[in-house]
């Protein structure tokens, strides 16, 4: 399986690296491949370095003015021309998306995925790695555009909430009719 992975590319804490990295060693443990933003620095190297360390394939999605941080032991890599682009590709190469923790970019990624889904643009499952309770605010909010009526189908049909590595790994493998 091809897994997108939306994750910051800053260097942050062992709260975050720790759990980043075992996602990341599971998926390749597990013979999948990780399809990611491309980048050789922070959060997004840890991931890298973990996947393929444990004998997953690399796919990486760069944009043109970020090119230069693009990983050179990658599978694959291609450079987009700007973040629309990107985000499309990212999409395109993936069976399903795991949002991690992140930024303002890590941010628009999600809810562009989500907004896709939404409106059936895509089936593929979505997972938000919710690492130290990172997103535990989003989910909240997104339970009261639930119970509210803002969206059009049960946000568990739109997104799951994984509290751990090993549980965002086993829904997608369920998901995806792998267990």
């Amino acid at each position: 399986m091809n897994i997108c992975v939306f994750l910051s590319a800053a260097d942050l804490d062992d709260r975050y690296t720790v759990p980043a990295r075992e996602f990341a060693e599971l998926l390749g443990r597990g013979g999948h491949t990780l399809v990611w933003g491309g980048s050789e620095s922070g959060l997004m190297k840890v991931v890298a370095d973990g996947a393929q360390e444990a004998g997953g394939r690399l796919v990486g999605v760069s944009v043109e003015f970020m090119a230069a941080l693009a990983r050179a032991g990658a599978d694959e890599m291609f450079v987009a021309k700007d973040l629309a682009e990107r985000k499309a590709l990212l999409l395109e190469k993936a069976d399903a998306v795991v949002i991690m923790v992140g930024g303002m970019g890590t941010l628009d990624e999600a809810t562009e995925i989500l907004e896709l889904k939404k409106h059936g643009k895509h089936t593929k499952p979505v997972v938000l790695l919710n690492t130290a309770g990172f997103y535990d605010g989003l989910r909240q909010q997104f339970q009261r555009m639930d119970e509210e009526g803002f969206l059009p189908l049960p946000l568990t049909d739109l997104v799951f909430f994984a509290e751990d590595a090993v549980g965002a790994l086993a829904y997608l493998e369920e998901s995806a009719g792998l267990q």
